[in-house]
């Protein structure tokens, strides 16, 4: 018998990678069907997978960093990092300083490929439509993982939030989803990534109405709460039921201690402002006297090592440090300073460039200082019966809520942890208090302090881009009416009978004069023959507009100027008047626009049918 031959048939290669080409584009444009995308429930399916891939990432992240730790660090297996339970004393400062540098060194790689800041999701969401760049998003994953592997006092959140919503953005555009859906599903994947990393699905869901959205629609609910649910399962299959902490036992509140949680929501406020400016001096201070930019993290670990000597907790995001403060009693003159040496330490690795978030650290902060708070006032106040842990856990609420900037996520972070209804009211008091602090006092959370500093003005998440693309030019009427300077009034009043118009422009040389009111024009107290008297004196100044000037500078120059109309020219420098621009269609305008938007987020239709009519 011939023996059976095992060859693969010469083409069969090719021929099955035309074939799986093939299919791949039967599925995209199944998918990208205006009838799927349009379609509710294939919509919380997608959100639904942006949750499992938030998740996922989430995971292999965690479980990076904490090998990192244990090999780095010769910590237990099992042990986090911000216990303190590093055993060789050297590596505290060593392994910080070490992977400062390297640190550095990666991001000096990546700004030579890629210069640009990095888009984040709120950024995406207010500027860019939610459009985000996974590449990017990757690079800061990695420099995250490095920074809070080496012991950065940094948390891992904003590499979580970063990956969830730019992979959810990436499968947006992969859809061809339309630009509301698209912003909703990359806060689907914040709030996977926050989920997943608390095992809170409230919390990361109100997270990302808060922080990623910045509303909440009924739209909305449905897609992001799957999307945090389907986070949170899918790490408590792999890490189990795995709280950020726990409690031993409930928690005992009184009548007066509402007031107590009001003042640390105050001091909670003061701290977080404190950490944010120290973060942005850090920077200014590194950018003045070490030039070169990937050295500034290994320098800016030196003072993070040097504390963590005496306080070795402050290595990390504080997440381990968190239980050891909860179920440990610490002496007070220790937990004391260790409060201080964390909001130093977390605002050094920040304005360092260490990359990463403050969510934890903010946690670990708050419980810290709750926990002192408490221990003085059982010593000033001997007869005082309080509940330290009480006390910690509404330190954390508040610290989180001032720094984060998301009031809401921090009180049901609270009730989901404790299950406790007192804490939570407890937590409540004093989140609102620093909430509002924070706001009156500084006007910024950490990511919109962040923005401001690169020049950004962004206070929100709101979708601000479409303000720029309705621009001047399309709204603008172009039979603007205009007069030589140096007119007479007679012939004024003749070209411009009273009540025709109320202003025309004034034009000399050929290039805008001014503005010039007809009521004035025709006015009893004029003086002078209206033959020989010229209209030069009734010329105002007035601000002007561009035809490539968003919908947004021009309410803003209306509002400015008090004025109802403004004049649009073709250049600031020829400054020829091409048309011009009242106040009350601006305002029509931008009503219609909005309320189109809102009818298409809430899927109905928009309280203005048909196209804009002219102005």
């Amino acid at each position: 018998m011939r023996p059976t031959s095992t060859a693969v048939p010469a083409g069969f290669f090719a021929t099955r990678r035309r074939w799986l080409e093939l299919r791949w584009r039967l599925l995209q444009r199944a998918l990208t069907h205006s009838a799927f995308r349009d379609d509710e429930l294939a919509f919380l399916g997608i959100a639904a997978v942006a949750g499992v891939l938030a998740a996922l990432c989430v995971v292999v992240m965690r479980i990076i960093v904490t090998a990192i730790h244990v090999t780095a660090f010769q910590i237990p297996a099992g042990q986090p990092l911000s216990m303190g339970g590093v055993r060789e004393w050297p590596l505290v400062l060593i392994v910080p300083v070490a992977g400062g540098l390297a640190v550095g060194a990666v991001t000096w790689a990546i700004r030579r490929k890629r210069p640009h800041e990095i888009v984040d999701a709120i950024e995406a969401n207010a500027l860019y439509g939610g459009r985000m760049s996974v590449r990017d998003s990757l690079n800061l994953a990695l420099l995250s993982m490095l920074s809070s592997g080496v012991g950065a006092s940094v948390g891992l959140e904003a590499a979580y939030t970063q990956i969830g919503s730019g992979l959810s953005s990436q499968l947006a555009e992969f859809l061809k989803l339309r630009r509301d859906d698209r912003r909703t599903l990359v806060g689907c994947g914040a709030a996977a990534a926050i989920a997943a990393a608390f095992n809170a699905p409230l919390a990361g869901a109100f997270f990302a109405f808060e922080l990623i959205l910045g509303s909440y629609t009924l739209a909305q609910l449905a897609p992001v709460t799957i999307a945090a649910l389907a986070g949170t399962f899918v790490t408590r299959w792999v890490f189990g039921d795995d709280p950020v902490f726990t409690v031993s036992h409930g928690v005992h509140i009184h009548g007066w201690d509402y007031a107590v949680f009001l003042g640390l929501g105050l001091l909670s406020a003061l701290v977080g402002i404190v950490v944010m400016r120290g973060a942005t001096a850090t920077e200014g201070w590194l950018r003045q006297h070490v030039p070169p930019a990937w050295l500034r993290p290994g320098i800016g670990a030196i003072p993070v090592g040097l504390l963590a000597l005496v306080w070795p907790q402050v290595l990390g995001s504080g997440r381990g440090g968190i239980e050891l403060d909860l179920h440990t009693a610490l002496p007070l003159p220790f937990l004391i300073g260790l409060v201080l040496a964390k909001i130093a330490a977390s605002a050094i690795s920040i304005g360092a460039g260490f990359r990463g978030g403050l969510f934890s650290s903010a946690l670990f902060i708050g419980s810290l200082m709750g926990g002192a708070i408490a221990m003085l006032i059982d010593r000033l106040v001997p007869a005082a019966v309080l509940d330290p842990l009480a006390y910690s856990l509404v330190g954390m609420g508040t610290v989180a809520a001032a720094i984060v900037g998301a009031p809401t996520a921090m009180i049901l972070l609270v009730l989901e942890a404790t299950g406790d209804f007192a804490a939570t009211v407890g937590a409540m008091v004093g989140v609102v208090a620093a909430s509002i602090a924070v706001r009156h006092w500084f006007g910024y959370s950490f990511a919109t302090w962040r923005f401001h500093t690169r020049g950004l003005k962004i206070r929100s998440p709101e979708d601000v881009a479409w303000f720029d693309e309705i621009k001047v030019g399309r709204l603008m009427r172009s039979d603007p009416k205009t007069v030589p300077v140096d007119i007479t009034i007679a012939a004024l009043r003749r070209a411009y009978p009273l009540g025709s118009t109320k202003q025309v422009f004034a034009i000399e040389d050929g290039k805008l004069a001014g503005m010039i009111d007809l009521s004035e024009a025709y006015g009893p107290d004029l003086e002078g023959d209206p033959a020989v008297l010229t209209a030069r004196g009734l010329v105002h100044d007035a601000p002007f507009l561009l035809p490539t000037d968003g919908l947004r500078q021009a309410l803003a120059a209306f509002g400015e100027s008090r004025l109802e109309t403004l004049p649009v020219v073709n250049d600031r420098n020829a400054r020829q008047t091409v048309g011009y621009l009242t106040e009350a269609y601006a305002l029509r305008r931008y009503a219609q626009e909005l309320e189109r938007r809102r009818g298409e987020s809430d899927g109905g239709s928009s309280l203005f049918g048909g196209t804009p009519s002219t102005p």
